[in-house]
This record gives C-alpha cells, sequence and structure tokens, in this order.
C-alpha cells in the first residue's frame, strides 16, 4: 500500500444482514467498524468458526457502533487472535456490550454442555466459540468516546461518533482519514420511536456505508399499541399464552413499556407478564442510567418493571412454562437462535390457543423467518416440533428505519457523496433500495460482495 492510499473492504454483512465488519485500510494501519457474529443460515453460521480475515498486527483500533450481537458478537474472538488495541464506543454501547457479549458467552457454555450431554452435536465434543473469561479480557480494551466530539485516534486518524436512534447508544461513525471523510451508518433508527430519540441528521461524508435491512419496504403506519392490544387480547380470550421472542437489548425494553402503557390504559387483561431474560432486566436498568440518550422519564422507567416478573434461573423458566392460566411471556432469542424461548416454544408452539408474536427482523436460516414463512414444524435441542400456535408479526414495531425513512435521513446531506456502498441487507432489499437512491437521489451507489475491496483514493 503506497503512502496516499485508502481502501475499504467488507468482510461481513455484504449480501447478509449479520457479520457486519467494515475494515479500513491506510498506508499507517488498518482500522475495523464493528466485529459481529454471523447468524441465521449454516453457510453464513460456519464463518464464525473460521479464523478472522484480519491481519491483527496491522490492526490500530475499532469503532463499534451498538452493542447488537450482529454488529459486537465477534469482538472476543478478536482478542483470541491477539488484538490489544482500543475499542471505540459510546457509554451505553460499552454497557450493553458487556451484558450481550457475556450472556453469548453464557449460553454457547451452556449449548456445548447440553450437547455433550444429550449427544446431538457433530462435534465430540462440542466447544464454545468463546468463554466468559474471554469476554471479561476484552471488555478491559473499551475506551467510551461523548457523541458528537471529535477523537483524535491516531497522527492521520479522527472519528466523531453521533446518535442514530436504533437501540440505546447506538451510533453513525464519521472516520476522518487521508482527507477523506467516510460514514459508517451502523443500523439507524426511526424517526419516531416510543423510547429512543430521533437520529441524529447525516453529516457531510465524502464516502457513505449505509445499512439496508428494510430497503425494499415501508413499515406499516398502524399503531404499534393497538396491534399489540389486539393479539393479546385474542389470545386471552381464547385462554391462550402470548411468546414474544424478543432481543433483550432495545426490544424488550420497548416490549416492557408498551405492555404497561395498555395495562394502563386497561386495553387488555391484567395478565402475569414474565420477562425471562435477566440481560433485558439489566440493560432496563442501563435505561436508567442514561436519560439523555431516550426520552422516557424516571417514572416511565421505574414503572416499567410493575407488575413484571423477572425470571432469573432456568429452573424458573420450567415452573413458569408450566404455571396455568394465561401469561404474556418475553424471551430472548429475537430470531429463535437459541436460548431459553425455545424451551417455550417447545411447549406452548403445539397449543392452537397459543400466539408466537414476532416483533423484530427475521434473518434468512433462523426459526423466526421459518415460521414467518408458515412452517409446520420446527427442529430445537435435535428434535422436530409441530407448530400449531398462532403466529403473528408486528409489523409495525422495528427498531430498524424503512425505506422512505433512510431516504429522508440520507436526503439530508447537503452534497451527494462520492459513493455509497450498500451493506447489511438481503440482496432483494438491497438492490431494491439501490433502484430508489438512485431514482430518489442520483447518487453513485455500490453493492460490496463478502470480501470485496474498494478504493477510496
Amino acid at each position: 500500500m503506497n503512502n496516499n492510499s485508502l481502501s475499504i473492504q467488507f468482510l461481513g454483512a455484504a449480501g447478509t444482514v449479520t457479520g457486519s465488519k467494515h475494515l479500513l485500510k491506510t498506508p499507517n494501519g488498518n482500522y475495523l467498524v464493528d466485529c459481529g457474529l454471523f447468524q441465521g443460515l449454516k453457510a453464513l453460521r460456519i464463518k464464525n468458526w473460521e479464523a478472522l480475515p484480519i491481519e491483527i498486527g496491522k490492526l490500530k483500533a475499532v469503532f463499534l457502533t451498538h452493542a447488537h450481537l450482529d454488529h459486537c458478537g465477534a469482538l472476543p474472538l478478536l482478542y483470541v487472535g491477539g488484538y490489544r488495541g482500543k475499542i471505540y464506543c459510546s457509554a451505553p454501547t460499552r454497557d450493553l456490550t458487556e451484558i450481550i457479549l457475556r450472556d453469548s458467552a453464557k449460553i454457547q457454555e451452556e449449548d456445548a454442555a447440553i450437547a455433550n450431554k444429550k449427544g446431538f452435536s457433530k462435534h465430540k465434543p462440542a466447544v464454545p466459540l468463546y468463554t466468559e473469561e474471554q469476554v471479561k479480557k476484552v471488555l478491559e480494551l473499551f475506551e467510551v468516546v461523548e457523541p458528537k466530539k471529535l477523537i483524535q485516534v491516531d497522527q492521520n486518524i479522527a472519528v466523531t461518533y453521533y446518535p442514530n436512534g436504533h437501540i440505546l447508544g447506538s451510533c453513525y461513525v464519521v472516520v476522518e482519514a487521508l482527507g477523506q471523510k467516510i460514514l459508517f451508518s451502523g443500523d439507524v433508527g426511526r424517526p419516531v420511536s416510543p423510547i429512543l430519540n430521533a437520529p441524529t441528521p447525516i453529516v457531510p461524508a465524502d464516502y457513505v456505508v449505509m445499512e439496508s435491512t428494510y430497503g425494499d419496504r415501508v413499515h406499516p403506519t398502524a399503531s404499534v399499541l393497538d396491534q399489540l392490544a389486539d393479539v393479546i387480547v385474542e389470545t386471552i380470550q381464547q385462554k391462550g399464552n402470548v411468546l414474544i421472542p424478543s432481543f433483550a437489548v432495545g426490544r424488550a425494553q420497548e416490549l416492557m413499556h408498551l405492555v404497561n402503557e395498555l395495562k394502563k390504559q386497561n386495553r387488555i387483561p391484567d395478565v402475569p407478564m414474565y420477562l425471562d431474560t435477566p440481560m433485558g432486566a439489566n440493560a432496563t436498568g442501563i435505561l436508567r442510567k442514561y436519560p439523555s440518550w431516550h426520552k422516557l422519564t424516571v417514572d416511565e422507567c421505574n414503572s416499567m418493571f410493575d407488575k413484571v416478573s423477572i425470571v432469573s434461573r432456568f429452573e424458573e423458566t420450567l415452573e413458569v412454562i408450566d404455571t396455568p392460566g394465561s401469561k404474556i411471556v418475553v424471551a430472548a432469542s429475537g430470531m429463535l437462535t437459541g436460548g431459553r424461548v425455545l424451551y417455550y416454544l417447545e411447549k406452548y408452539m403445539e397449543n392452537r390457543k397459543n400466539t408466537i408474536l414476532l416483533t423484530g427482523f427475521q434473518s434468512e436460516g433462523t426459526r423466526g423467518r421459518a415460521l414467518q414463512n408458515g412452517a409446520t414444524e420446527l427442529k430445537m435441542h435435535g428434535s422436530f416440533y409441530p407448530v400449531r400456535a398462532q403466529v403473528r408479526t408486528l409489523g409495525a414495531m422495528s427498531g430498524h428505519a424503512d425505506q422512505s425513512e433512510m431516504i429522508q435521513w440520507l436526503g439530508q446531506m447537503s452534497e451527494p457523496p462520492k459513493k455509497l456502498f450498500l451493506v447489511h441487507g438481503e440482496n432483494i432489499s438491497r438492490d431494491a433500495f439501490r433502484v430508489k437512491i438512485e431514482a430518489t437521489l442520483g447518487w453513485n451507489v455500490e453493492m460490496p460482495d463478502q470480501l470485496t475491496e474498494s478504493s477510496l483514493i
């Protein structure tokens, strides 16, 4: 690489919505934006077991946009590979990432132990991708940054974080290198959210790396409260249970707030509600800790726990499953890729009176996507289970901006960038968004493939 060259290589989330890793290459070293796990299709998941395609010795710093597993989940693997530099992020992202990574390691260790005990893994023995001890080590590398403040990382590299309303602490990141500004959108939130502030208007940049999760669709305009109330009332009238697979960070807190509001307004019966994700409960505490990052009052944060039972131990999970009477259960994970929600699913999915309510994006190859597509059975813990329960999707509830909202956000840029790279979207969604951007904004758009490297100078 010569003294004036600058390029970007897409190591993940290129043609898929998972495994976000974008490597910025400069003459004096490289910089990684996000380091997430691949989820969903087996062909993607097995990439998590491959050596990271990064020259650790040349990696100077990591810029983390937010705390979801598909953006932060591979950070411990970076540590295992020998990285000891800084990982920059906002304060809420640092706290939430700790919760998510510790939980991820714990689930992997538990799943490996169960697989070895029951013998349903092809690997002898089954091992976790990483351990809680390795998570503890990587957390020591985190460096908290203030939003909208220029941070001089190295002599020729500076970075600024701007809140983008996806989850608590999430930001888009602008990296300044060799006279160029490269904007990484992270996951962009919606302009109106029950909990979070609107995304910061986009700032000028020479290049934009943009997500495209919902690049081919517009979210329903129906009220989330109305949709949620209808599903809960209908299910409880037929004496069923409402099971809501949920992302523990962001979505779980929003659901707690919405159910609490519906109960206050007497729009739903006062049935028991369980939050079976200790990680989600801890994340709610972080919501209290950072009031400037959201729009809930102290009283609203505190009242979210009114009449919500937190399930901590696995033995309690089994007790809740067998508790008679209708109930609302919010349990991780949001795409049914693992965790305790699968134990509820095994029991509740076979009863037509119950409802499985999906509330977020379901990646290709996940059980959540299979349910959305009308699957008649699901495989869990080595066995197949029939799907008889009602499966509903709360379409109006999303932490991602839709096509029109993303176009509106991009359109705030005063001058067109030299090029916009579309990432973090399935190819159908990504291509539809490309067509819309070109037609609406007239920008130069590229859709990089996995491992594609593009020159910026």
